[in-house]
């Protein structure tokens, strides 16, 4: 077993931009149908679908659920439905970053953290910063494994933090 799976080139990587998304503008519709969708078979609160009342409320109108993702079926930039990248590829981070990979051959769910910022509203435009955040390792029954740590921004038209996330991946 090697004494580390993260290389100087690997090391180098961490910071460096994976993808960049922008939506199209939120629409109304769209916050409500997330709505809907989470809260079903319970109607959803007034807030992400009542003008009248969320107009009275702190935000002053409609807003989207925190876990709302203007992304979910296609975004602005780049246009169109987002290409599936690597599947279950372990190696595809290290592969789209251009640096050689540890050739790992499984991979799992490490789980992942989300702050929240301000709230989108209608008419919105989220731009989604996905970045390679960096890497660890730990010993496990099944040998050493690597934790690899995607960290992603979303900013909305004003530049104002609309969310961060880090998504862990492990792979051994």
């Amino acid at each position: 077993m090697a004494d580390t799976y993260i290389s100087d080139q690997m090391l180098a990587a961490v910071g460096s931009e994976l993808e960049r998304r922008v939506s199209y503008p939120i629409a109304a519709s769209d916050i409500r149908r997330w709505a809907i969708a989470v809260y079903y078979p319970e109607e959803p609160p007034r807030l992400f679908w009542d003008e009248e009342y969320a107009a009275r409320t702190r935000h002053g109108g409609i807003v989207a659920p925190e876990d709302f993702n203007p992304f979910a079926w296609m975004s602005a930039e780049p246009a169109g439905v987002p290409p599936r990248r690597g599947g279950h590829d372990p190696n595809i981070t290290e592969k789209r970053l251009g640096v050689p990979s540890p050739g790992l051959k499984f991979q799992l769910n490490g789980g992942m953290i989300c702050e929240y910022g301000v709230r989108m509203y209608p008419g919105d435009v989220i731009t989604s910063v996905n970045r390679l955040g960096g890497y660890h390792e730990r010993d496990g029954r099944l040998g050493r494994m690597l934790f690899t740590v995607m960290s992603s921004t979303w900013t909305n038209q004003d530049g104002d933090v609309v969310k961060t996330l880090d998504n862990t991946l492990i792979r051994y």
